[in-house]
């Protein structure tokens, strides 16, 4: 499996905002975002990966149930040994 992500954006200057508590203009905090995202994402692309893979499994098995879904996978498994 391959996966990409855009590159994280960078502002160059503050943005103009207002204090909550206050209500006055200032500069919003100036932060880089050199950080990286992969940690986050993999946990996101297993998940991804998980889901698309347990669709096509009931799809391909089916079943009413988990243990007939095992069964419909046994029966395919014991068809691939004769080849």
């Amino acid at each position: 499996m391959r996966g990409h992500l855009k590159p994280l954006s960078t502002l160059r200057r503050a943005l103009r905002s207002v204090d909550i508590d206050s209500k006055e203009e200032q500069a919003a905090g100036f932060e880089r975002t050199d950080t990286t995202a992969v940690p986050a994402a993999g946990v996101i692309g297993e998940s991804m990966v998980a889901l698309v893979l347990a669709g096509a499994m009931r799809e391909k098995f089916g079943g009413d149930s988990l243990g007939e879904m095992k069964r419909n996978f046994e029966g395919y498994r014991e068809q691939l040994r004769g080849y």
